[in-house]
């Protein structure tokens, strides 16, 4: 696919199916893995997970040395995985440790253990090199699990490239269009916006001023503020984090009280958190969260913001389930860019970047 600007600039896109290996994927929700085998992909790799006896994740190729059984349809013997087809053992580290019919080990029987690491209420997967796996360099969503935050979420399986959710997420210009009964109103695609690029990061930040509030955050802001129907001023500011992890910065505040100057006392935030997981050249894991840090003392809250956001997100798998087909039927198509697309074009060249360098 080449990727066209609206000033003629043309550059060649990555290939539908890469993505960078050496970083770090959420591969299920924390809560999501316990003892049992819980297959899983993870940028194209087939990975079981499971938990010690003594709580530690575990993430394992989903394939025996064997004869390439996947090792998820087998059981838990303690802390070993035993293929379900000829009884082949592996430990934590994916060394076997017990053959049938025979005393002798072969030295090079084992699976590949993959570098894992809890948080944010995450279980995070290093697909690539782990001789290279930071956990310095796991997205920062401190807003999960943080005391001061409350908030839910779930995952999305989407039938369409991971890379077609980050243009979709790094251009929010689409509520108006698409979110029209919930979060959307015609004041988006007027409004300005600033689009910045740092090392492995993108930020896009947009402020609207003295405008109605869409539905879902004038219920938001009524519940700090009960019967304020006034004008506010709305913020997004949108932060990308490689390879595929985004944060926004959400939310809104009584018009003309110092929002966009820092104050944001009177109104009300939320970190809407998305990470996708690559599972093949036209599917992902979308991973989300919504926290907020007001009425945190509410599960009811909780329970409806979930609800109300997992509409919208309904919404824009619709929409990019029928993108990925629509590419699909039109093998070779340019895409051109838009001045909103400024945010999600710095998105592809880092990715494209990341690729490069580790296969140079």
């Amino acid at each position: 696919m080449t990727i066209v600007t609206s000033e003629s600039e043309q550059f060649t896109d990555i290939a539908a199916n890469d993505w960078p290996l050496n970083a770090w994927y959420v591969a299920a929700w924390d809560h999501e893995v316990g003892r049992s085998l819980r297959p899983c992909n993870i940028a194209g790799k087939p990975v079981v997970l499971y938990r010690t006896t003594d709580g530690e994740a575990i993430a394992l190729a989903d394939a025996c040395w064997h004869r390439l059984v996947p090792l998820s349809v087998g059981k838990l013997d303690g802390n070993e995985v035993q293929c379900g087809y000829h009884g082949i053992k592996y430990d934590r580290d994916g060394k076997c440790t017990f053959m049938p019919a025979q005393e002798t080990i072969n030295p090079s029987a084992g699976v590949h253990s993959y570098p894992v690491v809890e948080r944010h209420r995450f279980v995070w997967v290093w697909p690539g090199d782990a001789s290279v796996a930071n956990p310095d360099l796991i997205p920062d969503l401190f807003s999960n699990g943080h005391p001061d935050w409350v908030g839910d979420g779930d995952v999305i399986p989407v039938s369409a490239n991971y890379q077609l959710v980050l243009d979709n997420l790094m251009d929010l210009t689409h509520e108006e269009f698409i979110h029209t009964s919930s979060i959307g109103n015609e004041h988006l695609s007027v409004a300005p916006f600033d689009a910045v690029h740092d090392g492995n990061t993108v930020t896009v930040t947009r402020w609207m001023r003295d405008i109605p509030a869409p539905p879902l955050w004038q219920y938001m802001l009524n519940l700090k503020f009960p019967g304020y129907s006034g004008l506010v001023d709305r913020w997004q500011i949108i932060n990308f984090m490689a390879p595929a992890t985004i944060s926004l910065d959400v939310g809104v505040a009584i018009a003309g009280t110092g929002a966009p100057e820092g104050d944001r006392s009177q109104g009300v935030n939320a970190h809407v958190l998305h990470t996708m997981t690559p599972t093949s050249a036209k599917s992902c894991q979308y991973h989300w969260a919504i926290n907020r840090n007001f009425a945190v003392e509410s599960p009811r809250v909780t329970k409806e913001l979930k609800r109300g956001v997992a509409n919208v997100f309904a919404e824009d798998e619709a929409m990019l389930n029928a993108q990925q087909a629509a590419i699909d039927a039109n093998p070779g198509y340019d895409f051109y860019n838009l001045n909103i697309d400024a945010g999600g074009m710095w998105v592809r060249r880092i990715i494209a970047s990341l690729i490069a360098k580790e296969r140079s």
